[in-house]
C-alpha cells in the first residue's frame, strides 16, 4: 500500500492505493494521527484501493471520528468499485460522505 498526501485548498488529501488490511492498515492509521487538528476538510482518496478489509474499515472510520472534535470532516473521494460494495454492504455508505 502507499499513501499520498497532498495539500487541496479546503484541506489535505490522502491518496491510498493497493490493499487496505491487517497487514497495512496500521501505516494509514499512522497518517491519519499525525494530521494536525484544525477545522478543515480530510479527503481520502480510495480510487486505486483494490481491497479493502474490517481492519480497513476501522481505519476509515477512525479517519472520520478523528476529524469531528476540530470541527473537520472527511469525504470519501472516488472509491473504488470493491471499497464501494463492502462500504454498501457494511452501511457504512449511509454515515460517511462519499464522492
Amino acid at each position: 500500500m502507499t499513501i499520498t498526501q497532498n495539500k487541496v485548498q479546503d484541506g489535505l488529501e490522502l491518496v491510498v492505493s493497493g490493499r487496505l488490511d491487517t497487514t497495512t492498515s496500521p501505516e494509514l492509521e499512522m497518517a491519519l494521527k499525525q494530521i494536525p487538528p484544525a477545522k478543515q476538510i480530510l479527503h481520502l482518496n480510495l480510487k486505486d484501493v483494490e481491497y479493502v478489509s474490517s481492519a480497513g474499515l476501522r481505519v476509515i472510520l477512525l479517519a472520520h471520528k478523528i476529524m469531528l472534535p476540530s470541527g473537520g470532516r472527511m469525504i470519501l473521494k472516488q472509491p473504488s468499485e470493491f471499497c464501494r460494495q463492502v462500504l454498501e454492504a457494511t452501511g457504512m455508505d449511509s454515515i460517511l460522505t462519499i464522492e
